[in-house]
């Protein structure tokens, strides 16, 4: 009897030790839980993702790691999948934030084109800055890219920058980059959208030095003191890009 006892106690802690082995071992075989991410971008735009993972809390991980996503090229309305957690050579990573790198193009030429920013950040506390989400659909964050042209080189060459700033409820330009901060335990199997537009008009770089004039914007020779335009304003010529000498952008001539 004692025999059977004690050959029924030793069967069992055999199964108990292969069935917490099973469950260790499975934890690397369970579906890591990630999010969605979607991007809804004008014509000409393209978008990739660097995600930064850092120790979860309690271990000790060398570094961060970054992983790039990135976008087929030629499409307005791309989709990722994001782990929010990971686990690499037995530690235990977690994501901390995602980078967006906005990349617009403004002309033909290879160097034709600018690059911007937005991004996401998880939090693991609630915050007044966390962004909640809606009982249904995806968390939508809203932006607008603006081109801004200036002059460049001796010969005075139009070059374009890209700006990207967030729009709020209203559809007002902020002054931060798109995107916002996320609670991490909302995340998991639900979607964040990025809907970025692009200003319908271009601005000046430097506003101080073109005056706006009914046949477009007119570049003119600054004051040292205030690099501003003189008064009265005496006016400069430049190039467009395509080497046509112009007094005024866009049209090039009055």
């Amino acid at each position: 009897m004692k025999h059977m006892q004690h050959f029924t106690r030793q069967c069992l802690r055999a199964v108990c030790i292969s069935a917490m082995a099973w469950a260790v071992s499975g934890c690397s075989l369970l579906p890591t839980e990630s999010f969605n991410f979607q991007a809804e971008l004008p014509e000409n735009f393209t978008i990739s993702a660097t995600t930064y993972y850092d120790a979860a809390s309690g271990e000790s991980c060398p570094g961060h790691k970054v992983v790039k996503s990135e976008q087929p090229k030629g499409t307005q309305l791309i989709e990722l999948k994001l782990p929010l957690a990971e686990r690499v050579k037995g530690c235990s990573r977690v994501l901390k934030s995602v980078v967006l790198n906005i990349e617009g193009r403004w002309g033909q030429r290879e160097l034709d084109m600018d690059m911007d920013s937005a991004g996401l950040s998880i939090r693991d506390e609630l915050s007044e800055t966390t962004q909640p989400f809606p009982a249904t659909g995806p968390l939508v964050f809203q932006g607008q890219c603006q081109w801004l042209f200036r002059t460049m080189g001796p010969h005075r060459y139009i070059v374009k920058i890209l700006q990207c700033r967030a729009l709020d409820a209203n559809g007002v330009v902020q002054k931060r980059l798109p995107g916002g901060a996320i609670q991490r335990d909302q995340l998991a199997g639900r979607t964040v959208k990025l809907v970025l537009t692009e200003a319908k008009e271009e601005k000046p770089y430097f506003g101080r030095s073109w005056l706006e004039t009914p046949k477009g914007w007119k570049p003119c020779i600054e004051t040292k003191e205030t690099f501003r335009c003189q008064n009265p304003p005496t006016f400069t010529d430049f190039k467009m890009p395509d080497g046509r000498d112009c007094t005024v952008y866009p049209n090039c001539t009055e």
